[in-house]
């Protein structure tokens, strides 16, 4: 295992209010010099604005981390399952998806 970190495992408990999820289908990024702040929203049809329901907030080493970790579940899921395609489709010209922000540091993804 030179070139592979060794995973651990670690039990993790979770409440059964914690385990029905929360339905998100937009995401609002913005970091400082020290934490990444993820607001996880739900845009609906015929309503102006994303209404947030979860705000996670974490260190740039954390964010980095699950960078990492979804990449890894992102290409394990396609493996299983064939690719993911872009929203909007083959181009992925459309006002879904990610999409860089202003200078401020914040993203968007929906």
């Amino acid at each position: 295992m030179d070139t592979e970190q060794k995973q651990t495992s670690l039990p993790v408990e979770i409440d059964e209010k914690a385990a029905e999820g929360t339905y998100s289908n937009f995401v609002v990024t913005a970091h400082t010099a020290s934490e990444f702040i993820l607001d996880f929203a739900r845009m609906l049809p015929g309503f102006k604005k994303a209404r947030v329901h979860s705000r996670i907030i974490m260190t740039p080493q954390s964010a980095k981390s699950l960078l990492i970790v979804l990449s890894r579940t992102v290409e394990q899921y396609e493996k299983n399952f064939g690719p993911i395609a872009p929203p909007g489709g083959p181009g992925g010209a459309s006002p879904m998806g990610f999409h860089p922000g202003s200078d401020s540091g914040k993203s968007k993804m929906h």
